[in-house]
């Protein structure tokens, strides 16, 4: 009955390199643009050139690393166009999933979890640390979904994990710029707990559009975010 089934493997060398590649960029140790030499990585590594180049070619397909004919990989850099792109299909993802939640049973022990998040939000910003402010943000978002119940959500929000960091990495820098602190922020999620907390969905939905149209409207001020069907023809 399970003949054709294979035993389990360890993680290959060029996964664990990918994967360590990858939260590299996801942390801003390799910012974008940054070229990734295949010398230099190998040694550090201490790994072939095979596996170091499989395993960047997973992070090609992924979007993370660009391939310039004649002089190689390079991290990406987000463009405006890339911004309000990410945010465009993040906007949809968790419009889904906040639909669900909302209209499931266990709204309140979901809004509970957003909150943990939001107290830690809190706590980092007057802890002054930046990388715990972003991952509680993240945690947010990644809980909301997951409290879906959708595994198919959860996927696909999977992949625009790393590019989210990377957006709100550049984010942080636009509030810093504009004296603004986070408690901005901190609010805004607030809001979206209340609104769940209430079964209040066409609110629910409205505050999060919002929330990432002022995303976008931050990092990218030429771009809109339109997340509704325009009633004109």
């Amino acid at each position: 009955m399970l003949a054709d089934i294979a035993p389990v493997s360890r993680e290959s060398t060029a996964s664990i390199i990918a994967r360590q590649l990858r939260d590299a960029i996801m942390n801003g140790a390799l910012p974008p643009g940054t070229q990734l030499g295949e010398t230099e990585l190998a040694s550090r590594f201490e790994v072939s050139r095979g596996p170091l180049r499989e395993a960047m070619q997973r992070l090609v397909s992924e979007g993370l690393l660009r391939s310039e004919p004649h002089r190689g990989l390079f991290v990406i850099d987000l463009e405006p166009d890339d911004v309000h792109d990410i945010y465009w299909a993040r906007s949809a993802i968790e419009r889904a999933a906040a639909q669900r939640v909302v209209r499931g049973p266990h709204r309140e022990q979901v809004a509970d979890e957003l909150a943990k998040a939001v107290t830690t939000m809190a706590e980092a910003d007057e802890q002054n640390d930046p990388t715990a402010l972003i991952e509680a943000d993240l945690t947010f978002h990644e809980t909301l979904i997951e409290a879906s119940g959708s595994r198919r959500l959860v996927r696909m929000a999977s992949t625009l994990l790393i590019e989210t960091r990377m957006c709100l990495s550049a984010l942080q820098h636009t509030y810093r710029r504009n004296s603004q602190r986070a408690d901005e922020r901190v609010a805004e999620h607030n809001r979206i707990i209340e609104a769940l907390r209430r079964g209040d969905e066409e609110l629910l939905i409205t505050l999060l559009e919002a929330h990432m149209e002022d995303a976008v409207r931050r990092l990218a001020p030429d771009r809109t975010l339109v997340t509704k069907p325009s009633t004109q023809e």
